[in-house]
Parts: C-alpha cells; structure tokens; sequence
C-alpha cells in the first residue's frame, strides 16, 4: 500500500493491485471503496476496438464478447493482478506507472501502460491520469466510450446524486437519477455541473468531479447495507467521453474525488467551474483531438499536429463534439477555422438540445464554404434559427452532404462565441 493523508482525508493505492486507489475515508471515518473483485476500486479503464478482442486461443467468454479491447488497472476477470511498473510517493504526491491487463482474457497483459498522478488538496483527491498505447493493431477504431475514471463505492451509498438541469451553478435542486428499465443497473445522464456523487442516507459519501466533462453514467447493484469493503452491493460511477483511441496514442484526463457531504461535493464543483476558462465551450486541435469523434469518417492518426485532418470519402460524414453545456443566448456565434477540398458549396452546423437525444428536425443551421483546400473563418450565425435557444450539449459538424474520394476537411479550431 501508498497512503497520502492530511488533516481531513487519507487515500491509498494498491501497489499488489496496478495501483488502483483501494481506500478513501475522512480522518477518523471508514473506507469509501468497494473492493470485492478486480474489476472495482477507482481505476483506469479503456475501450477500443475489435469487438470481440481475442489474443490466440484466449477468447473472451459469452459474457464479455461486447466489451472488446478492455485493459484495466486493478486486473482481470481471473483473478490476476495487474503489475506495478513504477512508484514514487514524496508524502505530498504520489506517482504509479502500470502494465495493466485485459479485463475479459485470463492474464494478457494490456499493450499499453498506464499513469497517475495524485495529490490531495483538503478533502479532495485530484488525479491527472495517462494512457500510453503501444499496439501492434494500427487500425483507427471507431470511438468508444471510456470510464474517466470507474469508481465504485460501498453498500451504504447507494442513492445517485447529480445536478442534470438546464440552470447549472444557481443553486437549482440536485436531481437523485432513477434506475433504468430493465435488469441493467447503470443509468446515463448530463450532469451539467460536471459531478456526480454515491451518498447514504445523510447526505454524506463519495463524489465524482470531472472539470469540463458533463455526461455520466452510474447506479447501484445489489441491496444497501453496511460498510464493507469486500461486499458483493455497490455503488457505481463514471465519467464519460467517447474517445477514438488510436494504436499509438498518448491520452490524458483529470478527475478528483471528494469524501464528504453532497453540499461540499457541490462546493467544490462551483469552485472548479470558477476558475475554468474559456467560459463558453471552445476546442482548438493543436495537439489532440479535443474530445471530439467521427461518424462515417476518419483522421490522419496521432498525433495530432494542429489541425484535424479528415478524410471524407464515405457516406453522409459527421464530426461530434463532445457533450457539454451552454445556454444558446450566451454563445449566438460559432467560429470554425478550417480548410475544404470539395466540390460540394455547402456544411451543415446541427445541435443537440438538453433533455434531447439527437438534434431536432430543424436544429441545423447551412452555411456556405469554399472547397479550396485553403484555410478560412466560418462566422455561424447560429441565433438566427428558432429553434437555437435554451440549453444545449452538443454540436455535430457536417463539412459535405455525402462524402466523395478526395474530399477532406482539416479544421484547426471550433468556437463558440458572443457577438
């Protein structure tokens, strides 16, 4: 084990288990952390693919098929235990580098390594994290969503707090998230003000903070009960990005852990949306890809050197960005810098409203583009359609109505602005 403490909170990592964090508790309080299998505890967890993912004769059974490329950092799903690489604990920080293994296989190890940074700052563990791929397979799979991180809690907090509406960082009423229908327990969710937490009864348990993301997914399996670490009932939470993870990629996010009250869960979100800048959403792919995806479309691979650059050569091509949130009449412009090769005249800018699946029939606004191949300013009045109002989430880009051989894109930035 490696511990950091202060006067108000102590976390430990496993050194027998990858380096998972296997303990979190105030002084003077219990354990936080559910530990009864490898696939618990808060850890790096990643997916890509193939769907299933195989190495040899060692197969995946029925029951993870779907999960495909899935190393994790605790171990597998046989019992084996990740390997810790490397460890550095100065009692104010502490360092672990991973060989972690493929969840679903019996003891293959994951083609990548993985990395974390932790610090503690009051009742707040905050943890930079880092995937290092090194896979022999270069295909550019599709995007996945990835659990940034997977946190599991135990029995007694089994009640899902978030804040999912349009009036973030207003004091609005905290939503508790319905279980889903059906035997699957984790639900999904836009938590606006970028946290989630897993709370008793009193109020008091675990949270989830991760700054500039808002989509979540989570619940709780089994029956509430008493503290233990190693009972089969748990809660669940995760971050969540869609995240193209190419052979060679380098990939890092941020997380911190609050052990506490859900109103200094809270606290703690405002005080990260505070000092967060820019205020609106605004990506510029200097060096990766921001978090944005692709449907019916691929990029040149990493790394990313300050641009995206995207072939669209299939049908009906699409760039995503990732979820977020911002009221329409605070963002009525979108600026795009980016360079066409086409024939085609005109793009389409779509958004995804809060509370909605997809955009609406009449959420896209056209714009007219030179085909080039050199770089211009798109101004985008989006304010100008009717339906560009209230809370929104997403934006979806369609550079060509159907994508042709020799098309491509390579867009530098996408920014939502004032006037």
């Amino acid at each position: 084990m490696s511990y950091l403490s202060n006067v108000e909170v102590k976390v430990g990592i496993d050194l027998s288990r990858g380096g998972a964090i296997v303990y979190l508790a105030r002084t003077g309080e219990d354990n936080l952390i559910n530990n009864f299998d490898l696939g618990r505890q808060v850890q790096l967890s990643f997916f890509s693919g193939p769907v299933p993912f195989a190495v040899g004769d060692n197969t995946p059974s029925k029951h993870w098929e779907h999960i495909g490329w899935n190393p994790i950092q605790a171990g597998d799903d046989f019992k084996h235990a990740s390997k810790v690489l490397e460890h550095r604990n100065d009692g104010q920080s502490i360092y672990v580098k991973t060989l972690p293994l493929q969840w679903p296989l019996n003891n293959v190890p994951g083609d990548c390594t993985f990395e974390s940074w932790l610090q503690l700052e009051g009742p707040v563990a905050k943890v930079r994290a880092r995937l290092n791929n090194a896979r022999s397979d270069t295909t550019q799979y599709p995007a996945r969503l990835q659990e940034l991180p997977a946190v599991y809690a135990n029995a007694p907090y089994h009640r899902v707090a978030s804040y999912t509406g349009e009036q973030p960082f207003s004091n609005a009423p905290v939503s508790v998230i319905p279980k889903p229908e059906g035997k699957h327990p984790w639900s999904f969710w836009q938590g606006t003000e970028g946290w989630a937490a897993l709370l008793d009864d009193r109020d008091h348990g675990l949270g989830l903070l991760t700054p500039g993301r808002t989509f979540f997914t989570g619940g709780f399996a089994g029956k509430p009960g008493p503290n233990d670490t190693h009972a089969t009932s748990t809660g669940y939470l995760a971050g969540q990005g869609q995240e193209i993870l190419d052979h060679n990629i380098v990939y890092e996010f941020h997380y911190e852990l609050v052990a506490g009250t859900l109103a200094e869960i809270r606290s703690r979100a405002v005080s990260n949306q505070a000092s967060s800048t820019p205020a609106l959403p605004a990506w510029t792919f200097e060096k990766d890809r921001q978090g944005w995806l692709y449907m019916n479309a691929q990029d040149s691979g990493w790394p990313i050197t300050g641009a995206l650059k995207v072939s669209l050569d299939q049908s009906d091509p699409q760039l995503l960005s990732p979820f977020s949130f911002w009221r329409a009449e605070e963002a009525p412009v979108v600026v795009i810098e980016c360079a066409f090769k086409t024939a085609h005249k005109k793009a389409v800018i779509y958004w995804q409203r809060h509370g909605e699946r997809a955009p609406g029939a009449k959420d896209f606004i056209e714009f007219p583009i030179q085909g080039d191949g050199e770089f211009h300013l798109y101004e985008v009045d989006l304010s100008s359609a009717p339906t560009y109002k209230g809370g929104i989430i997403r934006l979806r880009f369609d550079p060509v109505p159907s994508g042709g051989a020799g098309d491509t894109v390579i867009v530098k930035s996408v920014k939502l602005m004032k006037r």
